[in-house]
């Protein structure tokens, strides 16, 4: 089952967060979704993971997400990956620079029935906004 919800996980980043093919959340994610540290403004459910998706392509158009490593159970995966892209947009409440930024992130998705039921969320606001202000 683990190896199952990883290649569900890598779905999930390459296709909808990576290619912004949103659909693909609905699949994955189970109705009930509930996003335990959303961004903030963002609805902690699954429309609002669409619509986070949908913002990071918008402010990064060129975004590429990469997955560095997987650590998984038989009801959780957990995934350290890098988003890297140009800053075109207003984040964080900063107008588009045309740097290109960088962050890790370490997610951990809880799988229920076969689909993702819960996330959790690490990554570091402060390098993101020093990148953005330097």
């Amino acid at each position: 089952m683990s190896e199952a919800n990883k290649a569900m996980v890598c779905r999930l980043v390459n296709e909808a967060q990576a290619e912004g093919k949103l659909d693909v959340v609905d699949e994955i994610l189970a109705d009930d979704f509930i996003d335990h540290t959303p961004f903030p403004g963002v609805p902690p459910t699954r429309e609002g993971v669409k619509m986070l998706f949908g913002y990071l392509r918008s402010v990064f158009p060129d975004l590429r997400v990469t997955i560095h490593e997987q650590i998984a159970d038989a009801t959780k995966v957990a995934t350290r990956k890098t988003f890297e892209g140009t800053h075109r947009g207003d984040f964080m409440g900063v107008p588009g620079t045309g740097k290109t930024i960088t962050f890790e992130v370490i997610d951990i998705l809880t799988f229920n029935g076969g689909r993702v039921a819960e996330h959790r969320v690490v990554f570091n606001r402060l390098g993101i906004q020093q990148q953005l202000t330097a």
